[in-house]
């Protein structure tokens, strides 16, 4: 038993020296590699700084002499990872529609507050470039903003609203900051509808009685072009077509939704493969597409808020607006 435990100390110890003999020849030679490296590096760096007298530029020289690096730094970079402030002020002309109401609307005019963030990203090929604008709004619908209204006969209305949505499409570059770029917006909102006048007097006033003096919930999809002219200004016109429910019934709005952004998941799709094989066509294409599927929803929903679900008619709005834009 003890020649056996000798034995096994003997070869334990054998053992451990070798292993930590190649351990230590292992790491003698990692760390002159790694030692050669970094001194080489740290050379570069110093010939890279006595060359240059800015900092920036040897930065520049720096990031380019290593393939990985510079591909990290430059997607680090894109012009899409910065967001710009922006504030958007717009004008409009409203139609106000109410499937069923036996009274007479009158179609008011608009004032609009946009304040949010703009992210533009350019292409490989220098003349497309994507924009996109997530924004806050806040919107005056009266028939006191529309100098020509006729109120003779028809209800006029108070309407504020405010909103959370995202407006996006691909453009075409003109020069060096100009560009033309049709986009495509939707939106979430809150409506206060005031009735300034009675609708008591019409029969079928009920669903008209559940909007006056409350929040209500709705949506909204708008298409249009924007024009930039230079940097920050930005002029735009567009047509924006609304709804606002008498009652939110989440689950019958949440599958009218699904349907919708299924669509437009589909049309991202299809636009991107345009986008790779011709893409002078895409953002034409883009603009096209989406605000069709979203211009056949919306007349869908005219009279069933939640098409296809069996839901009441919402009130409606149809809006041709023009604006400003500075992006700062």
């Amino acid at each position: 038993m003890q020649k056996k435990l000798t034995f096994f100390i003997i070869v334990f110890f054998t053992s451990f020296i070798s292993v930590y003999s190649q351990d230590a020849d292992s790491l003698k030679n990692e760390e002159y590699i790694d030692s050669s490296d970094v001194d080489q590096e740290w050379n570069d760096w110093d010939q890279y700084k006595a060359e240059d007298n800015t900092i920036e530029d040897t930065i520049e020289k720096w990031k380019h002499r290593n393939w990985n690096w510079n591909w990290e730094w430059d997607d680090f970079e894109g012009k899409d990872f910065f967001k710009d402030p922006t504030i958007s002020l717009s004008y409009g002309l409203s139609k106000m529609n109410l499937k069923g109401f036996s009274g007479s609307l009158n179609n008011p005019g608009l004032a609009e507050l946009k304040l949010g963030y703009t992210s533009q990203r350019e292409f490989e090929y220098d003349a497309i470039t994507h924009y996109k604008y997530t924004f806050f709004q806040l919107s005056s619908f009266s028939t006191d903003l529309r100098s020509n209204s006729d109120n003779s006969g028809r209800i006029r209305t108070d309407v504020w609203r405010f909103a959370f949505g995202t407006s996006s499409g691909y453009g075409y570059k003109i020069g060096r900051e100009s560009a033309v770029i049709p986009y495509y917006s939707s939106t979430l909102t809150w409506s206060r509808i005031d009735f300034k006048d009675s609708i008591s007097n019409f029969g079928e006033n009920q669903t008209a009685e559940l909007f006056d003096e409350a929040f209500r919930f709705g949506t909204s999809a708008e298409g249009g072009i924007k024009i930039k002219l230079f940097s920050p200004l930005i002029l735009e016109a567009g047509y924006e077509r609304s709804i606002v429910f008498p009652r939110h019934l989440f689950w019958k709005w949440a599958g009218s939704m699904a349907i919708e952004l299924a669509g437009q998941w589909a049309l991202d799709g299809f636009i991107d493969n345009i986008m790779d094989s011709s893409p002078y066509a895409g953002p034409i294409v883009n603009f096209v597409l989406k605000n069709a599927l979203s211009y056949g929803i919306y007349e869908l929903r005219q009279e069933k808020m939640n098409w296809p679900f069996d839901s009441v008619a919402p009130i409606a709005y149809d809006q041709f607006k023009f604006g400003v834009t500075f992006v700062f």
